[in-house]
């Protein structure tokens, strides 16, 4: 990676960055654990959009199971995103000149 190179196109990636950054609102995914019994929807900022449980999830009896079920939906939601920024900006960070793990995905 040649960082003069990387300058060069500096005015090129900032613009492709602000793309990027406003694509993220647009971004969703929806995480679901216990067979779709706690789903969350959360957009490439990773902000939580929705939270549903099934009626057949909430059981005051069993409040750790909910809560499980809810974090289980979270991590899942948390590595779609994870997985679609890869594929979406993985590609384009490349043909800049940067390398894609230099983004945090």
């Amino acid at each position: 990676m040649n960082p003069f190179e990387i300058l060069k196109n500096a005015q090129k990636i900032q613009e492709q960055m602000a793309a990027m950054q406003q694509r993220l609102g647009t971004i969703v995914v929806t995480g679901s654990a216990g067979g779709g019994m706690a789903q969350i929807d959360m957009n490439g900022r990773m902000e939580v959009l929705a939270v549903r449980l099934a009626p057949e999830a909430v059981n005051a009896d069993d409040i750790p199971l909910l809560q499980d079920l809810i974090k289980a939906a979270f991590t899942d939601a948390m590595e779609k995103v994870k997985e679609t920024l890869q594929s979406e900006y993985g590609a384009m960070a490349g043909s800049m000149g940067i390398n894609p793990g230099m983004l945090g995905f």
